[in-house]
C-alpha cells in the first residue's frame, strides 16, 4: 500500500455555528439526513497550496523527499490561473528540480483519475517515486448566504507517495464523462468565458439559499439523479474489468458526497453494510479529498489491512466518474 497522509485546516465550522447564522435552519433534521456534523474551513489567507504543503510535509517526514521524481496535484481551487500549483509546491517543499510537476482540474472523481495518471507514469518508467496530492478549498467558492452548500462542503488536502511496486497493486480502471451536465455543478464567472462580475445579481434557489454567478451553484436533485443512474453500472463494470464479484471486495470507499446518497447507492448495488464506508460526519464533502481521507481513516481504524481488496469510486462535477480496485 502506498504512503498516505491528510491535512485539515484548524478552523472548524459546526452545525451549531451555522445555526447561529441561520436561526430558522433545522440543522438536526439536515444532520440526520446528510450525516455531517462539522467541516474544516480554510482561513481567509489559507489556500489549497498551503493545505497541500502541510499534507505533503507530514508524509515526507518519514520518506526520502529527494527520491520524488514527479508531482501531480488535483484541485479546482488553485492559487493562480498560472503558474501551476504543483510547480510552486515543488519549490516550497524543496523537492528535486529534476522532478516533473503538473496540476489537473477534477472534482469528486479526482482521486481515482489521479491514480490512473500515477499508474501510467510509473508503469511507463517516467516516474519511480511519485507524489500525488489532492487539495481543495471549496468553501471559498460558496456564497455566505448559501446554507445548503455551506452545510455540505469542507476543505482539506491529502498526499500520497506511490512507487512502481505500489502501482502493481492498482487494478483496472473504469472511467466516464458526460459534459452535458456541466451546468449542474458550476461556477459561471471568473474564468475566460465569463469575467468575475463585481455587480453580480443575488439569486435565490431552493428555500432561502442565495448565490451569485461568481459562486458555486449545485443542482442537488440533478446531481443525485446523475449519481444513481451512473454509479451502479460503474461498479458492475469495474468488477467485471477486474474479474471480481462484490463478494471478492473487502471494502468499498465511494466519494463521500452525503450519507443519504451513499446509503441509497449501497442498497441499490447490494453492498453489505459492514463492507461499506460512510466517513463524512467530521469533515463533510471535501471533493477530491474524500476518498483518500476515508481510506486513511479506514487503515488507522483497522477496518482494512494488508492484502485486502478495496474498490474506490468517485463521481460528480463534470459530469465525471471513475472506479478502480486496489490491493492494500
Amino acid at each position: 500500500m502506498f504512503g498516505l497522509d491528510i491535512y485539515l485546516p484548524d478552523n472548524i465550522l459546526t452545525n451549531e455555528n451555522l445555526k447561529l447564522e441561520f436561526p430558522h435552519w433545522d440543522y438536526l433534521k439536515i444532520q440526520d439526513k446528510i450525516g455531517i456534523r462539522q467541516r474544516h474551513v480554510a482561513g481567509e489567507k489559507e489556500t489549497a497550496l498551503d493545505l497541500a504543503y502541510h499534507a505533503s510535509k507530514k508524509l515526507l517526514i518519514n520518506n526520502d523527499q529527494d527520491s520524488i521524481d514527479f508531482i501531480i496535484l488535483c484541485t479546482q481551487s488553485p492559487d493562480y490561473f498560472l503558474p501551476t500549483t504543483a510547480c510552486i509546491l515543488q519549490d516550497r517543499l524543496g523537492l528535486p528540480k529534476t522532478a516533473g510537476a503538473l496540476d489537473f482540474n477534477l472534482g469528486c472523481s479526482g482521486f481515482v483519475y489521479g491514480l490512473s495518471l500515477a499508474k501510467g507514469l510509473l508503469l511507463a518508467g517516467i516516474s519511480r517515486n511519485l507524489l500525488f496530492v489532492t487539495a481543495e478549498t471549496y468553501t471559498k467558492h460558496i456564497n455566505k448566504e448559501d446554507i445548503a452548500n455551506r452545510a455540505i462542503f469542507g476543505d482539506g488536502a491529502t498526499a500520497s507517495i506511490i512507487n512502481r511496486q505500489d502501482s502493481l497493486k492498482i487494478g483496472e480502471f473504469t472511467l466516464g464523462t458526460d459534459g452535458s451536465g456541466k451546468d449542474k455543478l458550476i461556477i459561471q464567472n471568473g474564468g475566460m468565458r465569463n469575467a468575475y462580475d463585481l455587480d453580480a445579481k443575488k439569486i435565490e434557489y431552493g428555500n432561502g439559499n442565495y448565490y451569485t454567478n461568481n459562486n458555486l451553484y449545485m443542482n442537488g436533485p440533478e446531481i443525485f439523479n446523475f449519481t444513481i443512474e451512473n454509479v451502479p453500472p460503474l461498479i458492475k463494470k469495474n468488477l467485471e474489468a477486474n474479474d471480481l464479484s462484490i463478494n471478492d471486495i473487502d471494502y468499498f470507499i465511494f466519494h463521500q458526497a452525503n450519507q443519504f446518497m451513499l446509503e441509497y447507492l449501497r442498497k441499490k448495488i447490494g453492498i453489505p453494510m459492514g463492507k461499506f464506508c460512510i466517513d463524512i460526519a467530521e469533515t463533510g464533502n471535501t471533493v477530491s479529498c474524500t476518498i483518500p481521507i476515508a481510506l486513511k481513516n479506514a487503515l488507522d481504524k483497522g477496518l482494512i489491512s494488508s492484502g485486502n481488496k478495496v474498490m474506490l469510486a468517485g463521481f460528480g462535477v463534470g459530469y465525471s466518474w471513475g472506479a478502480v480496485t486496489i490491493e492494500i
